[in-house]
């Protein structure tokens, strides 16, 4: 074969793309990855501005919170499957413009229910980018150790953006209000569709089947159903309606898997978590971000209001967590393959546990560097074990049913964001709404200083001076003991599953040759 021929060849191989345009290909992919991403996290700076403009209630604050990873929680699956059936280029772009449009309705809202409503239908445009990016790199990159350096630049560009929305966000909030951290997707999805139009290629299922839309109602309804009740059940404990919830939510679950076994084109193909790498490897993803982003979702928080830092400030510190995961996520594949896959996730889940655990110890003094070892850390271990599993996830499927895979880790990235959130976030409140008030204070000023700690820092403003710092440092002790407590939680559980994923990655490799 002639070097032109095998040019050629290896351009069939990849997609139907020379070797430039597929590199290029995964730099629009990475710019729609890294915008979603940010968007998950660059309003944990902005919730005390927000708090103060719109005064939301502890409830409502934490529905806003997670309400965009609970929407997309329960939509991947059903837009990966769509992807695979109308074309994942023609989902993506579809979904950029949506993304878009919906972002200016997040930066105007006037309520915390029109914040709400417009975090729920940011989280449906953002169901149908994540699944497209990852199913388009297994569809362009057929040999294994390319594929395994895209999956690692574009797991570094999903941790990168979670750790960046920080930075961006303080930048924005010091030089403008806080709706600036939504519009800054507009330009960025602006040139998402324009270059993708010409640089990505189309892939779908060559025989998809109809796509079935009662399975998209009861995986929709099951998700949100079931995270709303561990939500309530963990801030108020069980009442009739959590319960009724958590029944409507598991029933629709249990429905849905039945239903996927009947179904000659199912959404999700049950058969897939038969495979015990790709069980491993999707509980691997779902208990990493569930221990990570409860946390950081209060470590902005912590940072603002307890350590009084600015926005700006508060996001360079977790900048290390980024600069770890790139890293990591860049070398993932070569050192899955020069040891194991299961050392690689296990090691990264442990380093991510370690992390968590440093951050029992934080408290309004802990000094930046302190901070930075312990988020580089923690960026390191989720970058590792995130991209090894997301290779293995992609590995485990034919490359028609690559975007239902890639929702099923999309969907365990996401339901654990909302879990975290939820969780970890609820142990956080549960602890801080018990702090003492000093006396004399009004019944009105202490339960707005006891439904968030943004309320207790703009309650203290119409106290007297003694007063005043007596109710903030009540409230700011009481705040770090949850977000202690909440920081051991997580790290117990990442120690379990690198336990867990020890055992079930065993023996589990990534490919070698290149598929034909």
């Amino acid at each position: 074969m002639t070097s032109t021929e095998q040019q050629h060849a290896g351009a069939a191989e990849s997609g139907g793309i020379a070797s430039p345009g597929r590199w290029l290909a995964l730099a629009v992919l990475v710019f729609a990855v890294l915008l979603v991403a940010v968007d998950a996290t660059v309003l944990g700076l902005a919730t005390p501005f927000l708090s103060e403009d719109l005064k939301p209630s502890g409830t409502q604050l934490l529905w806003i919170g997670d309400v965009y990873s609970f929407i997309i929680a329960g939509l991947l699956v059903s837009m990966g499957s769509l992807g695979d059936r109308i074309g994942r280029k023609k989902l993506l772009l579809t979904g950029a413009v949506a993304f878009g449009a919906v972002s200016v309705l997040n930066a105007y809202a006037t309520s915390p229910e029109m914040m709400i409503v417009a975090r729920a239908l940011l989280g449906v445009a953002g169901a149908t980018l994540m699944p497209s990016t990852l199913a388009l790199i297994r569809n362009i990159f057929h040999d294994p150790k390319e594929r395994s350096l895209a999956v690692g630049i574009w797991g570094a560009a999903a941790s990168a953006g979670a750790a960046v929305g920080p930075v961006v966000g303080g930048f924005l909030l010091e030089n403008f209000w806080w709706g600036s951290v939504f519009l800054i997707n507009l330009p960025v999805m602006a040139v998402l569709v324009v270059v993708g139009i010409k640089l990505l290629p189309e892939s779908k299922d060559p025989s998809p089947g109809p796509w079935d839309l009662l399975s998209v109602l009861l995986s929709l309804v099951g998700m949100v159903a079931v995270v709303y009740a561990i939500k309530e059940a963990a801030v108020h404990g069980f009442r009739w309606d959590i319960a009724a919830a958590a029944v409507v939510g598991l029933g629709a679950l249990y429905w849905f898997v039945r239903r996927q076994r009947t179904l000659q084109s199912p959404l999700l193909d049950m058969r897939l978590f038969q495979h015990r790498g790709f069980s491993g490897a999707v509980l691997a993803d779902l208990l990493t971000i569930l221990g990570l982003s409860g946390l950081v979702f209060f470590l902005s928080q912590f940072l603002q209001l307890v350590q009084e830092r600015s926005p700006l400030q508060a996001g360079l510190i977790e900048l290390p967590a980024a600069v770890g995961a790139v890293g990591a996520g860049l070398t993932a594949g070569f050192l899955a393959r020069r040891t194991s896959v299961r050392l690689a996730v296990s090691g990264g889940l442990t380093a991510v546990g370690l992390s968590l655990a440093a951050c029992t110890l934080l408290t309004a003094d802990t000094g930046i560097v302190a901070l930075g070892c312990a988020l580089f850390l923690g960026g390191l271990g989720a970058g590792l074990a995130f991209t090894v599993t997301a290779d293995v996830i992609l590995s485990s499927v034919p490359k028609e049913q690559a975007g239902a895979a890639s929702a099923v880790s999309e969907t365990a990235y996401e339901l654990g964001a909302a879990l975290g959130i939820a969780l970890l976030g609820s142990i956080v409140t549960g602890i801080y709404r018990g702090f003492p008030v000093p006396d004399g204070v009004p019944a009105d000023v202490s339960a707005a200083a006891h439904d968030s700690l943004g309320g207790a820092v703009e309650s203290a403003g119409v106290l007297p001076q003694d007063q005043a710092t007596a109710l903030l440092v009540s409230a700011r002790d009481s705040f770090t003991d949850g977000f202690q407590t909440a920081a051991l939680v997580g790290a117990l559980v990442l120690f379990a599953t690198a336990c867990a994923a020890w055992f079930m990655l065993r023996g589990q490799k990534l490919e070698e040759g290149i598929e034909h």
